[in-house]
């Protein structure tokens, strides 16, 4: 299946100026946002796995946010 996606004549340039000999639009796009094609990894986790992998960086999120304002109070 494909998808038709709209972008800027820019982003399109600039997509282009990074496309290698050897790769397609698509591979040039996961190449420069990184990151596996979803169907490489689909199915790997568990769904409890990726539930408590998922809170687990929510918690770390929180976390930082926490040390971040910590940190700007002892700038001010």
């Amino acid at each position: 299946m494909s998808e038709s996606v709209r972008i800027s004549e820019e982003c399109h340039e600039f997509i282009a100026a990074h496309t290698r000999e050897d790769e397609t639009m698509e591979e040039t796009l996961r190449r420069l946002i990184g990151g596996p094609h979803p169907e490489e990894v689909a199915g790997i986790l568990s769904s409890e796995t990726a539930d408590a992998m998922r809170r687990r960086l929510e918690e770390k999120e929180e976390a930082d946010v926490d040390g971040k304002g910590a940190l700007r109070e002892r700038f001010q």
